[in-house]
């Protein structure tokens, strides 16, 4: 043994050997087991451009390591629509997965190798492992995700509220109520309808929030040709919101961009730290909306936190659907970033019912979200919710 390494280090408070952080002491995955749950919408449908969602099926990993230790993870894309994943491609790129993961120590460098050796693609699969791994390693270290990401700067996340694709007065109604709540932002969904009455529902939801300090953003998901959201610009730019992934492709982006009043974010078309990388360095985006399992969990989005850093960019820490498991990842996140940077974590917590863990639920209070506390992610599911896994391994 190297007795140089033998010393105490400091991470988030605990002291724990270098030996452990390295990895050289880490425990190593012994099962995975993959569940599938059923997720209604609250009062549903939610609207978006893509179309309604009713209900969706989560993706659920649970890692055991040698040592006894559980870890939780979570994948939910948002329909088989939304963009390149669904469910029953969660399920298969895990099915694969899973079987290779075994003796991998649950550290994420090693342990992101292996997936990408034996899987290529499949990043919102392979975040929910990402994430359960995290879990696993925190509890493992008595520290939690938000340490092991770097530390926290805050232990009250600021959310977000996403109105669903709407009538302009309902909502106008919507935004004035979650502004009352105590929301600093607020996300209209547009697209998927004539344009008039997108700008008349921004219009609508401006005049409802205007003066309350809320920032506002248009989202199209990738609904408007590049006449409508040039079109949306030009007739609102008054109004000072971003507009978030108002086209489909990048090409489209980069053809509007020179052209808008209003600040772009990507995200649907932020499908990986490489594609961030190239809009942050080429002036293409002014911020992200970025999910989780798009970009592959918690290990590259870390890494696309400092890059927003060292460019200077807004950016959300969200994902697309899911309970608990993903909301926690979110927040841990989203507490790391820089507060001037932080555009807020969006979950699902409004739009669903119920928790995984009824004593540590992730809920939004006045707007804002409690950072977990705990070892690992600090939500603890209660399984037998669930079902008996799909796969075992």
């Amino acid at each position: 043994m190297n007795t140089s390494l033998t010393g105490p280090a400091k991470v988030g408070g605990s002291f724990f050997t270098p030996a452990v952080a390295t990895g050289r002491c880490a425990p190593r995955i012994a099962e995975v087991h993959i569940f599938q749950y059923d997720l209604p919408v609250k009062n549903g449908p939610y609207r978006i451009a893509s179309g309604d969602v009713h209900s969706l099926t989560t993706t659920l990993v649970k890692l055991v390591a040698d040592d006894g230790t559980v870890g939780w993870g979570e994948t939910c894309p948002v329909g088989p629509t939304y963009a390149e994943a669904h469910s029953g491609g969660a399920l298969a790129a895990l099915r694969a997965l899973a079987p290779g993961l075994l003796g991998v120590p649950v550290m994420p460098v090693p342990l992101h190798r292996r997936m990408d050796s034996l899987l290529c693609g499949h990043a919102y699969a392979k975040a929910a492992i990402d994430i359960a791994a995290h879990d696993l390693w925190g509890r493992h270290l008595g520290v939690s995700v938000s340490d092991l990401l770097g530390g926290a700067v805050t232990d009250r996340v600021p959310s977000y509220y996403s109105i669903g694709v709407a009538e302009p007065d309902e909502a106008a109604g919507i935004a004035a109520e979650k502004a009352r709540e105590g929301y600093p932002r607020l996300q209209v969904k547009l697209g998927g309808r004539a344009v008039d009455a997108d700008i008349e529902a921004l219009r609508k939801v401006w005049e409802a929030i205007r003066g309350t300090g809320m920032r506002l953003a248009a989202d199209g998901n990738r609904g408007w040709t590049t006449r409508d959201a040039l079109r949306v610009s030009r007739e609102c730019p008054d109004i000072p919101m971003v507009l978030e992934q108002p086209c489909d492709t990048l090409e489209e982006l980069a053809r509007i961009r020179p052209l808008c009043h209003h600040p772009i974010y990507l995200d649907e078309s932020g499908t990986s730290l490489n594609t961030a990388i190239t809009a942050a360095g080429t002036g293409l985006a002014d911020g992200f909306g970025m999910k989780i399992t798009r970009i592959g969990g918690l290990h590259p989005m870390r890494a696309f936190r400092d890059m927003c850093a060292a460019r200077n960019l807004p950016h959300t820490c969200d994902d697309a659907w899911g309970g608990d498991i993903i909301a926690a990842a979110c927040v841990h996140m989203a507490a790391t970033v820089a507060p001037e940077l932080a555009e807020g974590a969006w979950i699902a917590a409004p739009y669903i019912e119920g928790h995984y863990d009824t004593s540590n639920g992730i809920k939004i209070q006045d707007g804002h979200i409690a950072r977990p506390t705990g070892a690992g992610l600090g939500v603890t599911p209660d399984e037998s919710i669930f079902g008996p896994p799909v796969v075992s391994v």
